[in-house]
């Protein structure tokens, strides 16, 4: 692949992340990612002189990318989330969380809505379609205890990203390992761990400040759809379903990091455990098919905007766009060593960008690999700046991520949970800047 004749640009040129920038100005209108995406490449193809045959290739290869390949594991986590929905995997796991906690105070009933949300949509790999799951089930009970929409809405939201991070088959987590090159456990026990127990900590503080405010002021109204945790009767066989996929989960995550698996091996691990799943729960073959096919298609979307974005990032690197942009942030900031690149890379991802997360990853390490290298930071700091670009995002202002979860929280107090959100932030960003200047020392 290389410049049309009529390209505007010669690499390497800033003007090559001109696509990047329509697409960003296009989404903060509140239009979609494909919106944005389809016409940032059209303006990518203009600039570095692709024709029709150049962009069919591109789209083509695109297919086979890294990118393409997170989108085709995001959709058959989504279709297996559907199976586990179907066989009431997901319930039976609520239930024995909830038993096991006994949710009978304020305390335990936050500790209830925290490890359920970090558990289901670290399995399913989606925030939405996690926190929708549980939301039925929970409700009652915390309600029970005085537990207020607020509180719930901030637990739920910050949990279920928790989860996301932190959920081995996750695109996200995937995708973190992909741009890193660490391992799991070393992902886990340098970046994501500390970062969630920051997280997890002030968002408690805020959830415990919101119930003090709002003790008695703000309850919950119990509705049909909401579900009595006591009616709930687990049957023998999604018990024994339940452990099998618990069991295999385990055994093929260990399997992957003791081998060192590479990110294809979470599309057959997807796959053996719906077949684990249909089989167990003897459903009809074409049954569990539709199932599991239904849960892809809702994941389309998600799937093309990858593949989009893959295109455009690929037109992008051809006009040198990023090259550029790598030498001008080196020059400009190089000589504050590997703290100022972290605080930097967390600071532009935080205010700058918002994305599908896995995208974000991408457009992040992009910006700034070349002068990641330059610095000689160390890919388990780097794997923190990532976290705190990607998932800050979403805590600054009023989001698609954060609606939805008010929404499924049953609350319309947005001030209090933006609040609450800010708090994260402010106590992550307090993270961040301490390991960007004590990090490195381990290394």
């Amino acid at each position: 692949m290389e410049l049309g004749k009529w390209a505007l640009v010669s690499s390497p040129s800033l003007i090559a992340l001109i696509p990047l920038l329509v697409y960003l100005v296009i989404v903060f209108r509140n239009k979609s990612n494909l919106a944005g995406l389809t016409i940032g490449i059209v303006v990518a193809a203009i600039i570095t002189g692709q024709n029709i045959q150049n962009l069919a290739s591109i789209f083509t290869t695109a297919l086979g990318s890294f990118l393409g390949t997170i989108g085709l594991i995001i959709m058959f986590g989504s279709g297996l989330g559907y199976l586990m929905n179907k066989a009431r995997v997901t319930h039976t796991l609520v239930y024995w969380i909830v038993k096991r906690i006994g949710v009978n105070s304020e305390r335990k009933g936050m500790i209830a809505v925290i490890v359920s949300s970090i558990v289901i949509c670290g399995l399913l790999g989606t925030l939405a379609g996690g926190n929708a799951v549980i939301a039925p089930v929970l409700i009652p009970l915390v309600a029970a205890v005085g537990l207020t929409p607020s509180a719930v809405a901030s637990l739920l939201r910050v949990s279920g990203e928790v989860g996301l991070i932190m959920g081995p088959l996750t695109g996200v987590t995937i995708a973190t390992l992909g741009v890193t090159g660490l391992t799991y456990g070393q992902l886990m026990l340098w970046a994501v761990i500390p970062f969630s127990i920051v997280w997890l900590a002030a968002t408690w503080f805020a959830a415990t400040r919101i119930q003090k405010k709002y003790r008695g002021i703000e309850v919950y109204e119990i509705t049909d759809d909401m579900v009595d945790i006591n009616s709930i009767v687990i049957t023998k066989e999604e018990k024994l379903t339940t452990i099998l996929f618990i069991v295999a989960f385990i055994a093929l995550v260990a399997y992957g990091i003791i081998t060192k698996q590479g990110t294809s091996y979470a599309v057959i691990v997807m796959l053996i455990l719906s077949a684990i799943i249909a089989i167990f729960k003897r459903m009809e073959i074409d049954s569990a098919i539709d199932t599991f096919v239904e849960g892809v298609s809702k994941m389309t979307n998600m799937f093309l905007v990858f593949i989009f974005f893959e295109v455009m990032f690929s037109m992008i690197s051809l006009g040198g766009g990023f090259e550029a942009l790598g030498e001008l942030l080196t020059g400009l900031i190089s000589g504050g060593g590997k703290a100022i690149v972290v605080i930097i890379a967390s600071i532009v991802g935080g205010f700058g960008i918002e994305a599908a997360a896995v995208a974000e990853i991408n457009i992040v390490n992009e910006m700034f690999k070349e002068l990641v290298a330059n610095v000689n930071l160390p890919m388990q700091i780097w794997a923190t700046a990532i976290l705190a670009a990607t998932r800050i995002t979403g805590s600054l202002y009023p989001t698609a991520n954060l609606a939805g979860q008010l929404g499924i929280s049953r609350c319309n107090n947005m001030k209090e949970v933006l609040k609450a959100s800010w708090i994260g932030a402010a106590a992550l960003w307090i993270w961040v800047i301490i390991w960007a200047f004590v990090g490195p020392i381990f290394f």
